[in-house]
């Protein structure tokens, strides 16, 4: 056989495998069902938590909200350590 012909004839079997392995996966019936599971938290709320979830959600309007600018301020403060607005400003 010639190059040409031995090629298109592999590619032919090659299509012809591909399609009777998807009728064998479309015909299967009884997938296995994975049960999903929820977690839910009985710790306690973080009300500085809560504050950063509504900014997020907020988008760019967070950005003029001045709630946002303290929340963001004071989660800033207390990541570097320094006193909460609370505290000391």
């Amino acid at each position: 056989m010639e190059g040409k012909t031995l090629a298109r004839v592999g590619a032919a079997a090659f299509v012809g495998i591909a399609i009777a392995a998807a009728a064998i996966e479309m015909m299967r019936e009884g997938k296995p069902v994975v049960p999903v599971t929820v977690e839910v938290s009985t710790a306690p709320v973080n009300p500085m938590r809560e504050a950063l979830a509504r900014c997020r959600f907020m988008g760019e309007a967070a950005t003029r909200d001045p709630g946002c600018l303290r929340t963001w301020a004071d989660n800033r403060d207390r990541f570097l350590g320094k006193s909460t607005s609370a505290e000391g400003r």
